[in-house]
């Protein structure tokens, strides 16, 4: 583990290569799990806001469980996460030529809403558990995930370098560059402890 200010992040999220494989995974992140997607105290608000510019783009069960169960539900750990249709897939998904992917996340790219998706959503395989005085960065083994650690290894490309954008967005930029330059240095040791 190495430490960031307050954040803790695991070996894995620097060491281990990933690049998700939608062509063979088919987006099973957004369908497979024991609950929705984890929320954020702050995105409750921001999933009402702007559900009436990403209704459109979703599918008339994810609407229905929206409307029945609300734009969230409180899962058995009474954490908040994204509604289900009939407790499997995310209510928020659309399939496109049999991929799952996010409504909320199409409505951002056609420039209809300003929030991109859940954080947790974006930051996947990486899971953030919360402290009081730390937050816990891992990363998220997932057998649905197998080809995309196939794919980072052939592409040679870590979980932090895959996910910049989104871990930019959680922790900033200057975090994002020092957890960069943390991970190149230690390289560097790895390398140079195996010379000696």
């Amino acid at each position: 583990m190495l430490q960031i200010g307050k954040v803790i992040v695991s070996f894995d999220v620097i060491q281990k290569e990933f690049v998700c494989d939608l062509r063979n995974c088919k987006g099973a992140c957004c369908i497979d799990g024991d609950a929705g997607a984890p929320l954020e105290e702050s995105e409750l608000k921001k999933l009402s806001s702007v559900y009436p510019k990403v209704k459109p783009y979703m599918r008339q069960e994810g609407i229905e469980a929206i409307e029945k169960d609300g734009f969230y539900t409180i899962d058995d750990d009474g954490d908040y996460v994204t509604t289900l249709v009939n407790n499997k897939e995310c209510a928020y998904i659309y399939f496109e030529h049999g991929v799952a992917k996010c409504a909320i996340e199409k409505a951002y790219f056609d420039k209809k809403v300003k929030f991109r998706k859940p954080i947790s959503c974006h930051l996947y395989p990486i899971r953030i558990s919360k402290y009081n005085k730390f937050d816990a960065v891992n990363y998220h083994r997932n057998k649905i995930c197998n080809s995309a650690l196939l794919l980072g290894n052939i592409s040679g490309v870590p979980i932090y370098r895959f996910l910049e954008d989104s871990i930019s967005r959680k922790y900033g930029n200057k975090w994002y560059q020092k957890l960069k330059y943390a991970a190149e240095n230690l390289e560097i040791v790895k390398i140079s402890q195996q010379d000696d």
